[in-house]
């Protein structure tokens, strides 16, 4: 039974029923138990357990506050929202104060007259972990009365108070997250005289309000998020609060494929189902779609300071199942994913990324589709490697051609590609065994045919159409050098004379 008047949380906390301590100790001593104990410090967030993860604990155990940079999609925000794991379940404050004040040492001239009035019998209210949290992002009109506060002169005339009387301030977001975690996204975004009330309440605990000096001794942890373009190039954050940040963490993408895909089957809305049939994803497709965002991460024509999100994989995906759905309500079969599906999802991809200047010139589209075709071949080498294609590549050499499409029913396509020898057996390498249903077959087949079009082995047209690669020309043998034969007549020693 928690106490609910200032008399039983005295008795308590004489008792050792109930602990008191400061915001950052409390996040300190939580997270030692975590350590102690083997638990998961944040769940979801996958790739970061030998990197970000121990600069996090690091900080915490210091007692700092800090920063994280990093570049769009790389959970930046739900790290730090993660915080409030290790706060504790609820906190004592006095009910009704807009401060979170602690009742056994109030902070606002509010409550401690409250206290010297009403004595033990001073009612009190439990936070729950999850109000300890305060987010603000950081944009050009943020004022530092939405941070900090501001003279209310309505509620200073209703009261009869004088302006500087402490009584008569509204409190913005930094005092009302006293004994809280408080959390600025895009710390470069907000404006000088704002990140100086920062280091103000950081350092010394104080700030003026329209001139008069209010003393606040928050309890809280600063934390904050930024771009490392934003962070050092443009010097948007002033050097004295940059030097009063504890520490500087900085996050990345995922370093392997298999953590990518993690994140996306976290993430991105998978469990689907048309007509009572749940829709398959292989394996293969799942890889090129994150193989895609790798390519991106790593191509000349995208800017690397803007980044190439995890939202990207997640969004294609998602729309690659979407077009997995539209064909199977079409056909009347069960619903398969295939790497043409990809193609489908040009709409998640192309808004995710900024281009260079040679990108501007060639378009997000033919980008997008580059991508695409790098990542197809990528993921195929690395499931055939070492496997014979050439059976089916001799197929179309000798004038053989396919017409398909996205849209093709699994039956349509298998029947299309009957004749093709060699096609059946690198599909039950790509996991549709003879058992497999015609549907995973399909997909099987049509991820074969990618592959071997993505490595220049076949080719494929804009309308689908399968062949043979078109080979390229043998160039013509120079023949001797042309002679002048006024330069070569007897007698002249091989040069013309001139009278």
């Amino acid at each position: 039974m928690r106490p609910t008047s200032l008399g039983e949380l005295r008795r308590a906390v004489d008792a050792g029923e109930v602990r008191r301590r400061g915001v950052r100790d409390e996040l300190r001593d939580n997270l030692m138990d975590r350590l102690r104990e083997g638990a998961a410090l944040f769940p979801g967030i996958v790739g970061y357990d030998d990197s970000v993860v121990p600069q996090i604990v690091n900080a915490i155990l210091s007692r700092h506050s800090f920063i994280i940079l990093g570049l769009r999609g790389q959970a930046k925000t739900r790290l730090l929202r993660g915080l409030t794991d290790l706060l504790d379940e609820a906190l004592p404050v006095v009910d009704g104060c807009e401060i979170n004040d602690d009742p056994l040492a109030p902070l606002c001239a509010a409550c401690r007259a409250r206290v010297r009035d009403e004595g033990d019998d001073l009612p009190l209210a439990w936070l729950p972990r999850s109000a300890r949290y305060v987010e603000k992002l950081a944009t050009p009109d943020v004022t530092i009365a939405d941070v900090i506060g501001d003279i209310d002169p309505i509620r200073a005339a209703r009261g009869g108070l004088h302006l500087t009387d402490e009584r008569a301030i509204h409190y913005g977001l930094l005092p009302r997250a006293n004994r809280c975690i408080f959390a600025v996204n895009e710390l470069p975004d907000l404006a000088g005289k704002i990140q100086v009330g920062l280091f103000n309440i950081l350092q010394e605990g104080d700030v003026q309000i329209k001139g008069f000096p209010v003393r606040l001794p928050l309890d809280v942890l600063l934390a904050f998020t930024a771009n490392p373009e934003d962070y050092t190039a443009r010097g948007k954050i002033i050097t004295p609060l940059k030097d009063r940040i504890g520490s500087e963490i900085r996050t990345h993408y995922p370093r392997a494929r298999r953590d990518a895909m993690a994140i996306t089957a976290q993430e991105a809305w998978l469990e689907r189902t048309v007509d009572g049939a749940r829709v398959e994803i292989p394996g293969y497709v799942r890889e090129v779609v994150e193989e895609v965002a790798f390519q991106a991460r790593a191509d000349k024509k995208i800017d690397p300071r803007s980044g190439v999100s995890q939202r990207l994989p997640i969004t294609c995906l998602e729309n690659v199942v979407s077009n997995a759905e539209r064909r199977a309500l079409t056909a009347g079969e069960s619903p398969v994913a295939r790497v043409t599906d990809v193609y489908a999802a040009l709409p998640a991809i192309t808004g995710k990324f900024e281009l260079e200047y040679e990108g501007e010139l060639r378009g997000a589209d033919t980008v997008a589709h580059s991508l695409i075709g790098a990542a197809v071949a990528n993921v195929f080498g690395g499931w055939f490697e070492g496997v014979d294609t050439r059976t089916v590549v001799e197929w179309f050499d000798l004038g053989g051609t396919l017409q398909a499409s996205d849209t093709a029913s699994s039956n349509a396509l298998l029947a299309a590609v009957a004749e093709i020898q060699g096609l059946r057996e690198l599909a039950a390498h790509a996991g549709a065994g003879a058992k497999a249903e015609r549907p995973l077959v399909a997909a099987a087949v049509d991820f074969v045919l990618e592959g071997l079009c993505a490595q220049r082995k076949i080719s494929r047209s804009e309308d689908w159409s399968y062949q043979a690669t078109e080979k390229p020309r043998a160039r013509a043998r120079p023949g001797p050098p042309y002679v002048d034969p006024e330069l070569q007549r007897p007698g002249r020693g091989g040069k013309k004379q001139y009278n």
